[in-house]
């Protein structure tokens, strides 16, 4: 019998650092548990001549400088860090299922630019005086489920997202645990969240309630263990089924990916599997580009997907829809942690006609910050084109200007080549909008706001009379922020399906998808499943799960 080189001329299997790895990372998948045992075995042990392997020429490999960095026992999967031309000859043997590279999908982060009303907090009645919650918590009638569901106190939930702030008020009280897959040596602690995506998300399924911010997740008393799968670079393949295995070995009752993309792999479809036998609920954002089709993982058939409803519940213009598409949930102006001190809320007054009054705003990513308030006169600058301000007379004054026709980045640039100091743009429709003025994070040298329409209106009128407007500017550091995406309407069925599983532990998958989908308000139009079976009910949804 021909021996075998065992898949490594190796050293010890250990979890290694991507930042050190030579070559490419590959999925290396075993076609049984019996098959991988015995390999993981002789890996451990360093015997070189495992031979339940056929291999036709072992030296090359034993020379090669691959290195296993990690075992992924419930899938029986080995992550390897070689060359193509390796994986090539290593997928001649007959125990290799497949061999996988190392791919990224793109980088989970909040849709920029949407409309949404500026009604981030409603009250509701919780027994508790003056407490209120994001409007989502109220619409998804997660209050009236809580009693039943002892607020999901027996429910865990992994969230592979982008890491958590572990120490935020509103998710200390229910973080069990967290775990790095993307190997970033360079944070403060390994499940660090440098970009508050996986914060925002885990905060709508279990923050915790408190009476004094009036802040409550969807299951607030749930446990969040967090997986950190992506990064700025993305969410690799291997750290997404690393993931997964890990929430099968720690025996969870959801896991939530409010990420995904175009495709998916083969080894993220069976580590998808794997969850479902394990009897975990899988559920994932149905993708924000407002397409007819439904992103990966939420289009693969065990997994539940999630489109996105503003506040009047009709479907948000970027969610993806389409036959698989399962429900839908708040996912438009969705309040929710952030890393602590890293939201911004601004505060607008106005002056217009002697009289000062307090206005909805809402700033925009990349203005500069203005802890300290700051006051100043208001010219109108039409729609903020070149031609525009060579007709005003902005020069250390703040631009007053009209959304529409150009991009809000090019309306602020031609305010700073015209030496303006501050920019207020008013909307052209009805609420407010949002967005990012500069794509690396960077920080422009004036502030800039967005008021309704109404008030640019009104502002732009007394201008017009030889009145003068001002406008005082104000941004306040926050530990909660809103988003859009069906980002945020995924943990909002999530958080449903930990009060289920808190109420009725011996659930499947199955019947968690069937009865969610059984118990949803049905919204229309849907003549394109652009609703799936209606908006998420966890009142509806927690009494099914009990047998009511």
């Amino acid at each position: 019998m021909k021996k075998f080189i065992a898949l490594i001329a190796l050293t010890t299997l250990t979890v290694a650092s991507a930042a050190y790895a030579q070559g490419s990372r590959y999925l290396v998948v075993l076609k049984s548990q019996s098959s991988y045992k015995e390999l993981k075995s002789a890996v451990l042990s360093k015997d070189i001549t495992y031979k339940g392997f056929t291999f036709h020429n072992p030296h090359p490999l034993m020379a090669s400088g691959m290195k296993v960095e990690s075992s992924l026992d419930h899938l029986n999967t080995f992550v390897v860090n070689g060359d193509d031309a390796e994986m090539k000859r290593l997928s001649l043997s007959s125990d290799i299922a497949f061999i996988e590279k190392e791919v990224f999908h793109p980088a989970p982060k909040p849709v920029l630019g949407r409309s949404f009303s500026p009604m981030a907090l409603t009250v509701f009645d919780s027994g508790l005086p003056g407490m209120s919650t994001p409007w989502g918590i109220n619409a998804v009638k997660a209050p009236q489920a809580w009693a039943a569901s002892k607020y999901g106190a027996e429910s865990r939930v992994l969230v592979l997202d982008t890491g958590i702030d572990k120490d935020h008020p509103a998710l200390k009280e229910n973080l069990e645990i967290g775990q790095d897959f993307v190997y970033d040596n360079n944070q403060p602690y390994p499940y660090f969240d440098g970009i508050g995506h996986g914060t925002h998300v885990a905060g709508t399924i279990a923050g915790a309630m408190n009476a004094s911010t009036g802040f409550t997740g969807v299951a607030p008393k749930a446990k969040i263990l967090m997986g950190r799968v992506c990064s700025a670079q993305g969410c690799s393949n291997i750290s997404i089924a690393s993931g997964i295995n890990w929430g099968i070995s720690k025996k969870v009752d959801v896991i939530s990916m409010s990420l995904g993309g175009p495709m998916s792999t083969t080894a993220e479809r069976q580590a998808v599997a794997n969850a479902e036998k394990a009897g975990i609920v899988v559920v994932a954002a149905s993708g924000n580009d407002g397409s007819g089709k439904v992103s990966f993982p939420a289009a693969l058939p065990t997994v539940i997907a999630v489109g996105a409803v503003d506040a009047n519940l009709v479907k948000a213009p970027f969610s993806q829809f389409g036959p698989e598409l399962a429900i839908v949930a708040p996912g438009v102006s969705v309040a929710s942690a952030v890393p602590m001190g890293t939201g911004r809320e601004s505060k607008v007054d106005v002056t217009i006609n002697g009289k000062v009054q307090a206005v909805n705003s809402t700033s925009f990513d990349g203005a500069k910050n203005v802890p300290v308030p700051v006051e100043n006169v208001l010219v109108f600058a039409g729609l903020g084109k070149v031609e525009d301000f060579a007709k005003a007379d902005v020069a250390g004054k703040f631009a007053l200007i009209q959304r529409g026709e150009i991009k809000f980045t090019e309306k602020v640039q031609n305010a700073i080549n015209a030496k303006a100091v501050g920019v207020v743009i008013f909307n052209n429709a009805p609420g407010l909008v949002r967005g990012a003025l500069t794509e690396d994070g960077s920080e422009l040298p004036v502030p800039v706001v967005m008021i309704e329409q109404n008030i640019g209106e009104a502002l732009k009128a007394s201008l017009s009379t030889g009145q003068i407007a001002k406008a005082k500017l104000e941004t306040v550091a926050t530990d909660y922020s809103n988003y859009d995406g069906t980002s945020m309407a995924t943990p909002h069925v999530a958080g449903v399906v930990a009060l289920m599983k808190s109420a009725n532990k011996n659930l499947t998958p199955l019947q968690v998808r069937q009865m969610l989908k059984a118990s949803a308000t049905p919204l229309s139009p849907n003549t394109r499943n652009e609703y799936g079976a209606g908006m998420v009910n966890a009142e509806a949804a927690v009494n099914k799960a009990l047998g009511h």
